[in-house]
């Protein structure tokens, strides 16, 4: 909280008693920086006391009942993220953006031109942060599958969430997944990137020492294994998950931001 100080040695009535003026209210208003009250956030405008886990770009909020699963190479490197709660799931991209203006409805168009090149329909909806894509796709099993596309431009980034299972169709279930994006920070670093570069994702600290130590294959602490294919939640992360459908387009490469 940010006061200003009245001038002179002088004390008001609203001083005395320990409210402040109408116009030092005003000044002290026009100096609190702008916090969004839900997220995504900036790593700059996160709210603290919030347990997190640190995947590198992407900070991700513990919320009880939802197992964050990871994709990674055997370095540690994060391909894929996905947030499993009960009969749903939520995959998560992170990409860098433009200094000045956001990039979701252009990449929400490509990935409706995408869907539609397969012979699928994506319609558009208002949601809770914007416009969403709903479709409905075949799966590389023949079976089908509901996906509800989600963006969030933030500053030079953009957040991707893909509900898959029954938060795709009813967004009313989505719960401790919708708290989840909505508590995301995105660390974005301060350097220049191509955008829609993904930006960089890692293991915890903890769960890459597992690694390490089982890159023979064998298990390490909690289960671990350095293939990045299996093991018990270490921090509350699950290596290795497949999702049915690849929901980001053709990376085009412009200027750095």
């Amino acid at each position: 909280m940010i006061f200003s100080r009245g001038r002179g040695g002088r004390h008001s009535r609203d001083e005395r008693s320990g409210r402040q003026p109408a116009d030092t209210q005003d000044l002290a208003a026009a100096a609190e920086p702008d916090v969004p009250t839900r997220g995504p956030y900036d790593i700059n405008e996160a709210p603290a006391g919030v347990q997190r886990i640190d995947l590198g770009s992407l900070h991700i909020p513990a919320i009880a009942g939802v197992e964050v699963r990871v994709q990674a190479n055997p370095d540690g490197v994060i391909q894929q993220v996905v947030l499993v709660h009960g009969e749903s799931a939520l995959q998560l991209g992170v990409f860098a953006a433009p200094r000045t203006e956001g990039i979701w409805a252009e990449w929400r168009e490509e990935i409706r031109t995408s869907l539609a090149s397969d012979g699928v329909v994506a319609d558009e909806v208002t949601g809770e942060h914007g416009t969403e894509l709903r479709a409905r796709v075949r799966t590389p099993d023949g079976g089908v599958a509901d996906l509800r596309f989600v963006g969030v431009d933030g500053p030079r980034w953009m957040i991707q969430g893909v509900f898959q299972g029954r938060a795709a169709t009813d967004p009313a279930v989505a719960g401790p997944l919708a708290e989840c994006l909505n508590g995301l920070v995105v660390d974005r670093g301060q350097e220049a990137k191509p955008v829609r570069e993904p930006l960089p994702l890692r293991l915890p600290r903890d769960a890459a020492a597992g690694a390490d130590q089982a890159s023979d294959g064998t298990p390490g602490p909690d289960g671990a294994r350095g293939d990045g294919q299996t093991g018990a939640p270490v921090n509350g992360v699950v290596s290795g998950h497949q999702t049915p459908h690849r929901s980001e387009p053709s990376p085009r490469r412009r200027e750095g931001s």
